[in-house]
Parts: structure tokens; C-alpha cells; sequence
């Protein structure tokens, strides 16, 4: 089967190529899933880079653990361990490993039954199931954390990517007031995403918007907290996509009390893809798709995702 492999850290077209190798045996308790589609995202295209540094610490020190990019799916199961229960050869299925890599750029790849794994809906293509996990895990994850009620009111900053396009949609599903930042030739867009403001940040400085919000999310790790902290109400709560330097913030922020930053680690992966599946099922979730590349071409792939110009989702679509 082929794979995208690399041995080392660095820029895509340095280190990236596709390879053959041998088709994975399910354990006990894994099924073997054909893959058909998975995105090339901000988190793979950190893991694959090995930058910030820090991510060497999960990562591999001076080479990568892991040979295999990727960290997301959606495919068909083609075979099962003797003890998986949940599974059946045929289902399509779509899931996430988390953070760091799980291997997911090949044709075929083994997952654990309990883990990060849920029945793909009906309603959508294997590409657009691959554009509902990463990014958007993160989006779900973040706001049911924040228990959103109907009535209150959330700025999203980065709203045309993959996160916080999702975050728009969460939002308007809990009932909120949102005002997205975004470029200015992407408010159509948004707003048919459901967003009720649109602030253009090419030609607009969103520090002067007179709205006061529950919740701001950067989904794009562009902003910080003490320039956004002047928008949120007494007791507004700040997130941000960007890594464990917020975790310091949420503990002073927790301390002085008032205004919050709020660190969520990822967690409960599977309950989360099982509420987007619901709002897909439900039609309150549309995924935005930027581009579709074949595997053989997951280098250029990861080199527009580090352009840091992608809208939505950028998925990798295998040779099959």
C-alpha cells in the first residue's frame, strides 16, 4: 500500500514521499480501515515541520516516532479483531487520533474500537467527513466545554479556517450572537455560516468593536489575550488555537478571577465527533472545503497549508 512517509523533520518537499509498504494486521481489538479521504491540517503540518520546538517532547526528540503523517480519517472498515463489537467490514466510518499523529496518510491504516472512532453519516462524501475532524473536534471540544447559552455573544477571530468555521456554526447551533473576523472577501461566506457581523481585519481594527462578548476565540492564535481583553464582558471567558503558553494564562486568569483565559486540552474524542455527527445528520454543520489533493501531492498540500492562506479544510484524497 502506499503511504506518505518521512524520517526526518523539515519543510514538505524536503522530506515528504510516497512510498510502499505493508498493509497493517488489526489487533484484537482494532478494525483495518481503507482510507479515502483525511485532511492535511495546521497540527500535522506542525508535527511534520517539528516546529515550535516544544512538540519535539511528544513528538521524537531528534527524529520523528512516527514515519506516517496524518492524524485523521474517514474510509471503510475491511476488517475487524476477533473482540471489536461495535464495527462491522463495510461501515464507513470517520475519526481522530489527537494531537500528534496517528499515521493516517496511507491507504489503509488500524484503529483502536474504543477510541476516537464514530459511524461516518450518510449525508456526506468521505472528503467532506474528513473536513469535520481535526479542526472541528477542536471547535466542539472548546465550546461544550464553555456550556454556550442562547442569548450570550461570541467573536470569532479567524473564522474563514478550519477551526473557527466551525466555531461559527457551534455557536449559532447553542443560540449565540456571533461576530466573525475574517478577511472582507469572505463575509458572504460567513455569513452564510450563520455569523451576524462580519469585521473585516484588512481594513477594520476589531479592538474598536463597542460590542462586549462572553467569549472571543482566536482560532487562528493571531491575537492574545490582553489585546481581546477589553472586548469581554466582567466575567468573558478568552481562548485561543495556539498551544501550552495559554495553560499559564488560565492558571493567573484563575487566580486574579474576572476576565479568564481558558486552556482546554483535548479530550472525550469521541463524544465530541459523535455531537458533530449529529449536527451533520441534523444539517447544522457544513464543512468548508479550500482545496483536494491527491496523496502523490500531500507535499503541495502541506506546503499551502503552511502558506497559512487555506479556507477551511485542505484534504488529501488517496489514490484509490
Amino acid at each position: 500500500m502506499k503511504a506518505a512517509i518521512r524520517v526526518k523533520y523539515g519543510l514538505p518537499k524536503e522530506v515528504v514521499s510516497i512510498q510502499e509498504i505493508d498493509k497493517p494486521t488489526p489487533k484484537d481489538d482494532e478494525v483495518l480501515i481503507k482510507v479515502y479521504a483525511a485532511s492535511a491540517n495546521r497540527t500535522d503540518y506542525h508535527v511534520l515541520t517539528g516546529k515550535p520546538n516544544f512538540m519535539r517532547l511528544f513528538t521524537g526528540l531528534s527524529k520523528p516516532r512516527l514515519t506516517i503523517t496524518g492524524s485523521d480519517f474517514a474510509g471503510r472498515v475491511e476488517a475487524i479483531g476477533p473482540s471489536v463489537k461495535t464495527f462491522k467490514a463495510g461501515d464507513k466510518v470517520m475519526g481522530f487520533g489527537g494531537v500528534f499523529c496517528i499515521g493516517s496518510h496511507t491507504e489503509y491504516i488500524t484503529f483502536p474500537e474504543t477510541k476516537g472512532i464514530v459511524p461516518m453519516p450518510d449525508n456526506i462524501t468521505y472528503e467532506q467527513a474528513a473536513a469535520c475532524l481535526e479542526g472541528t473536534y477542536y471547535a466542539a471540544a472548546g465550546i461544550n466545554h464553555l456550556k454556550p447559552v442562547a442569548g450570550q455573544k461570541a467573536m470569532v477571530y479567524g473564522a474563514t479556517g478550519a477551526i473557527g468555521s466551525a466555531d461559527v456554526q457551534f455557536f449559532k447551533y447553542y443560540g449565540l450572537y456571533v461576530t466573525a473576523v475574517c478577511g472582507g472577501e469572505h463575509a458572504d461566506l460567513i455569513r452564510s455560516l450563520g455569523a451576524d457581523k462580519v469585521i473585516d481585519y484588512k481594513t477594520q481594527d476589531f479592538t474598536k468593536d463597542e460590542e462586549r462578548y462572553d467569549y472571543i476565540i482566536d482560532a487562528v492564535d493571531k491575537t492574545g489575550f490582553l489585546k481581546c481583553k477589553p472586548l469581554l464582558k466582567s466575567k468573558g471567558i478568552y481562548s485561543s488555537s495556539g498551544g501550552f503558553e495559554y495553560m499559564a494564562w488560565s492558571l493567573i486568569t484563575k487566580i486574579t478571577g474576572g476576565k479568564k483565559v481558558l486552556f482546554i486540552p483535548p479530550k472525550d474524542i469521541k463524544g465530541n465527533l459523535g455531537f458533530i455527527r449529529e449536527r451533520i445528520e441534523e444539517g447544522r454543520f457544513r464543512p468548508l472545503i479550500d482545496r483536494i489533493y491527491p496523496l502523490d501531492k500531500i507535499a503541495e498540500a502541506f506546503t499551502y497549508v503552511g502558506s497559512g492562506q487555506k479556507i477551511g479544510n485542505v484534504i488529501i484524497k488517496m489514490n484509490t
